[in-house]
């Protein structure tokens, strides 16, 4: 063969073999990577050319799907009391990307989850039908703790303290998820609601920390026990009043100045929220085993996924021992979501153990045959001993029926609870923030719930601002829809 024709055809060789690997490449590589483009426009008509998998609440469906008149999406989501369970599902919109339930479980509930796939969906490379998600929410509790918000900007989280399942979670002000579902619509709907000052796309009840307050003295408290500072809730403490927080001439004052907090027993300090004693026995702790403390009910956790993810609560490092002082009442970079200080209620009524909470019971494919339960696979750990819960139950009954808790008290259950008032703004220039957090037991049926409420803005004058003013009749509500309905 001619040596320049032999070049040639090694050359075009080369040029087929190199075509043929990029064809491969883009098939099988760039192809994969375009079909997963969040832009790419076949995905969207692909995911709602029929409908979606829905969201489930006591066995009925809080989602669903409906025809669309032209375009080439044949069909939107639509939702049952959207702004009720806002909190809950996110949405699910054509034109941006899903969030909460709607944005974990997208695979699942637009038949794309592998786990939907039967062998002939694998043959015929047809999408599979859409799974479910099934929640824990209690629909009573739910609406109890939505009404009783009312027009406060707040959130709330109940938990079955037994179980770790979310009987509810609620932000307010809320939004109707169904104003973002259709594309032709969702940008002016979109464009509103970011504008609005009162920020009802956040979800105050997992996803906004503010600063506790006085809730945190349990923690304080749970620290004390278990480091062995003090061995009961009735032992005196070693607190001064007034007390002078270290290095600085300032006061740390009480609320009330004849509550008789000087060296106040640790029932007696949460029964009148003393911050003397609580100030003072954080320095005497150290803010490493407060912080250990905290850690263990679940603050600093940059991964608490219920399956949202929650935003972390915080416990502060690097303080000195003023601000330590300040931390002991949930006051300084101390934050905390509603979702953390029902935590820690659940743990304190459960006896010292925190069964991870959740929100999902289980997924479930079209049949309703289970992919996942999330009940069964719930994590259990100790935090406190038996002993320091029992005496902590004791002393938050005591605030509930003989300090600064009554609106919580219910007939025919056991309550116990913390308020808080958390200031808010330079030299608390600001509407403090009002919290509740608390357990419930039915003397009767012995069904239990714990329970946080965080009110962070209302019409209420500033004095009447506090956490059993604003935030524990909210509590009292959902505790009697779980356990008196």
């Amino acid at each position: 063969m001619n040596k320049t024709i032999r070049r040639a055809s090694v050359f075009a060789l080369l040029l087929v073999l190199a075509l043929l690997v990029r064809a491969t490449w883009v098939q099988f590589y760039d192809g994969k990577a375009l079909a997963d483009d969040k832009d790419n426009r076949r995905n969207a008509i692909e995911t709602y050319s029929r409908p979606l998998g829905n969201i489930i609440v006591a066995g009925n469906a809080i989602t669903g799907s409906a025809r669309t008149k032209g375009g080439d999406l044949a069909y939107k989501r639509t939702y049952k009391d959207g702004t009720l369970y806002a909190a809950v599902t996110g949405y699910a919109s054509q034109a941006y990307a899903p969030t909460q339930l709607e944005g974990i479980y997208t695979d699942l509930l637009n038949g794309t989850d592998p786990r939907l796939k039967s062998v002939m969906d694998t043959l015929t490379g047809r999408r599979a039908d859409p799974g479910n998600v099934l929640t824990t929410i209690d629909p009573a509790v739910q609406k109890a703790a939505y009404r009783a918000l009312g027009g406060n900007k707040g959130g709330a989280v109940a938990i079955d303290p037994r179980t770790g399942k979310i009987l509810a979670a609620v932000s307010t002000p809320s939004y109707d998820p169904s104003s973002l579902t259709d594309a032709n619509t969702a940008g002016t709907a979109w464009k509103a609601l970011n504008a609005d000052k009162d920020k009802p796309l956040t979800n105050r009840a997992l996803r906004q920390p503010l600063p506790p307050g006085s809730t945190f003295k349990l923690v304080v408290a749970a620290a004390a026990l278990e480091d062995g500072l003090y061995e009961n809730v009735d032992e005196p403490t070693d607190s001064p009043d007034p007390y002078i927080m270290p290095g600085t001439v300032r006061e740390l004052p009480n609320e009330s100045k004849s509550a008789p907090c000087e060296n106040a027993s640790i029932r007696v300090a949460l029964r009148y929220s003393c911050n003397n004693v609580f100030g003072h026995m954080a320095v005497q702790l150290g803010q490493d085993k407060v912080k250990a403390m905290a850690e263990k009910f679940g603050f600093d956790n940059q991964e608490q996924d219920v399956p949202v993810r929650a935003y972390a609560s915080v416990y502060p490092s690097g303080m000195d021992e003023a601000q330590t002082a300040l931390s002991g009442i949930g006051q300084f970079d101390v934050t905390a979501t509603p979702l953390q200080m029902a935590m820690v209620s659940a743990a304190i009524a459960n006896g010292g153990k925190l069964v991870s909470p959740h929100m999902v019971s289980q997924i479930t494919d079209s049949g309703g045959e289970v992919l996942k339960d999330y009940d069964d696979s719930a994590d259990t750990q100790r935090i406190v001993s038996s002993s320091t819960a029992e005496q902590l139950r004791s002393a938050m009954e005591t605030v509930v029926k003989d300090g600064t808790g009554t609106n919580a008290l219910i007939d025919g259950v056991t309550v116990g609870g913390k308020t808080g008032t958390a200031q808010h703004g330079e030299n608390n220039s600001k509407t403090p923030y009002a919290w509740f957090t608390s357990y419930g037991k039915s003397d009767s049926s012995g069904k239990e719930i714990a329970v946080a409420v965080m009110v962070e803005q209302s019409d209420a004058a500033r004095s009447e601002v506090s956490g059993n003013g604003l935030a524990a009749p909210v509590a009292r509500a959902m505790m009697e829809a779980a356990l008196k309905g």
